[in-house]
């Protein structure tokens, strides 16, 4: 329906009749897009699911269009505002056409020089982005404001140290977040926030770039969206790139206000640690939720870059600099030796679900403990683990826990000595009962060292239940 829809406004548009429609693919948007062909002419097609969105852009577009700065031409729009036609900018933007750097982790000078040109040309986007504009059709909130801060500062809370599983005081983080959010709103000066402005949303078209994807933009301060772009974590820019730009984008802002770059590179700091707050939070959601692999492989590189920006400021934010330090050191977001076989070894509560396996690999096994004599129905051993030397005792000697390992190594020995003679690089092995407490974990550390002993590979333990986690070198 909606692309007969997108083929009657290209006639309306062109005159002509599509005659080749291809979906493109989309990057964490809920957006469809279609390139839309006739003869020489192509065009994009765009689905929207929201009105309110489509009629947000449809207004900056033609601001910041006609003020000068580089946007996409929305040249027709069907009559439910749902659908509409834009300029085709190509396939290339600038995230791509600097994937050389990232990939030989060095900028060349043509290529900060692209980079420090964008972020130049980032005041004339916030300055007159907000002449004579009326925010209030911005969407879904007219100006950046306390609770969309929250709204923020929670998905970080939320979907990325609740899926991650790490615990925190409800009341002390609270307190850290109201102390940022009051820092955000110092600068209440009349600019446009761009919001999404990094090198995903740059394309790069007849030798210039041209800006996209800033739908959600709104009324805000300038710092936003100079910490949005140069702390892209997967853009993986140089601290010597990143100092380039700020300085390119410094020297720009200076035809519209004073700048004193001390206090300047203060406030940015504050934006820098929230804009990856944010981003977190958004990996979290996309990638541990939704299990996206490339925005979980995005998780390591912000969590080490917000982490040495909030270690300037660990005084005022103690409490959020510990969480990230604990997320930090788990074994997830550890780089992993990939020249060595890493078998992960879980046990884990049903009540809670069985792990996801972030490695991408898929192999492995999950063992179903609730057979086995259950020790935690007895008072002594309720509030012990299965790895105290009571319930080791009581597993041994009056459960079936021996003959149970047994047929799990069988299994077990086979994979693990197949994968390391074919070079494969990770298992996961993980081991659920009722509570994740007694039975799994005496599994679960049983199994580990077993495979250790015998095979010499590098074991991670986890016990999810009981938040321990720890190490078994290779030999």
């Amino acid at each position: 329906m909606m692309i007969n829809t997108l083929k009657k406004i290209f006639h309306d548009a062109t005159s002509l009749a599509a005659e080749e429609v291809v979906k493109l693919t989309g990057d964490g948007s809920n957006r469809s897009y279609y390139r839309m062909k006739a003869g020489d002419v192509s065009l994009i097609g765009t689905v929207g699911t929201s009105i309110e969105e489509n009629r947000a852009f449809f207004a900056l577009s033609a601001q910041l269009a006609v003020r000068g700065v580089d946007v996409p031409v929305v040249m027709a729009i069907s009559p439910d505002g749902l659908c509409y036609i834009q300029n085709d900018l190509g396939d290339t933007n600038l995230y791509e056409r600097l994937k050389p750097a990232r990939e030989c982790g060095s900028f060349n000078n043509e290529q900060c020089a692209d980079l420090c040109r964008v972020m130049a040309l980032l005041p004339d986007i916030q300055y007159l982005g907000a002449e004579d504009f009326d925010f209030s059709v911005c969407y879904p909130v007219p100006a950046f404001d306390r609770r969309s801060i929250f709204w923020d500062l929670n998905y970080f809370k939320y979907c990325f140290l609740k899926a991650v599983g790490i615990e925190f005081n409800e009341r002390p983080l609270e307190d850290e977040f109201e102390r940022l959010a009051a820092l955000l709103l110092q600068d209440d000066e009349n600019t446009f926030m761009f919001r999404d402005f990094q090198s995903r949303n740059v394309m790069w078209h007849d030798e210039k770039p041209y800006f996209i994807d800033f739908q959600g933009g709104r009324r805000g301060p300038i710092y936003y969206d100079v910490a949005s772009f140069v702390g892209q974590a997967r853009a993986k820019y140089t601290p010597e790139v990143v100092d380039r730009m700020i300085d390119a984008y410094i020297e720009s802002l200076k035809r519209y206000r004073t700048v004193e770059k001390e206090s300047f590179m203060r406030n940015l700091l504050y934006f820098r640690i929230f804009r990856l707050l944010q981003n977190l939070g958004a990996y979290g959601f996309r990638g541990l939720l939704e299990r996206k692999k490339a925005f979980v492989e995005s998780i390591p590189a912000a969590l080490q870059q917000l982490t040495a920006l909030v270690a300037e400021v660990k005084e005022e934010f103690p409490q959020l600099m510990e969480l990230l330090t604990a997320a930090a050191a788990m074994p997830l977001f550890v780089k992993q030796d990939d020249s060595e076989l890493t078998v992960d070894v879980m046990s884990f509560s049903y009540k809670r679900g069985i792990p996801d396996d972030y490695s991408g690999n898929g192999g492995g096994f999950v063992f179903d403990c609730r057979a086995i004599h259950n020790p935690g129905r007895y008072e002594p051993y309720k509030k012990l683990c299965g790895y105290d030397e009571p319930v080791i005792r009581f597993l041994e000697e009056q459960s079936e826990i021996g003959a149970f390992l047994e047929n799990v190594y069988s299994i077990v020995d086979m994979m693990v000595d197949n994968y390391k003679q074919r070079g494969f690089k990770h298992i996961q092995i993980c081991f659920g009962c009722t509570g994740g407490q007694h039975r799994s974990v005496y599994s679960a550390e049983h199994t580990a060292q077993h495979i250790a002993e015998k095979f010499g590979v590098k074991v991670v333990v986890t016990h999810k239940m009981q938040n321990r986690k720890y190490v078994i070198p290779s030999k």
